[in-house]
């Protein structure tokens, strides 16, 4: 029991030692993943129409 009490003591200490991002940094952060994720999921599906065209054009 001891273990796990020293354990949460420890990781409160570093919890206070985190620079946390700002609200602005977050909100930043939300769009650039959105956006690169959008982006990723554009790419990908334009290969899968390429890919999938070609295919039945070649077994067809």
């Amino acid at each position: 029991m001891n273990k796990l009490i020293t354990y949460i003591k420890g990781s409160a200490e570093e919890m206070k030692k985190v620079t946390w991002p700002t609200k602005k940094e977050t909100k930043n952060y939300t769009y650039l993943v959105v956006g690169v994720s959008l982006a990723v999921a554009a790419f990908l599906g334009t290969l899968d129409s390429f890919f999938s065209y070609g295919l039945d054009f070649i077994l067809n």
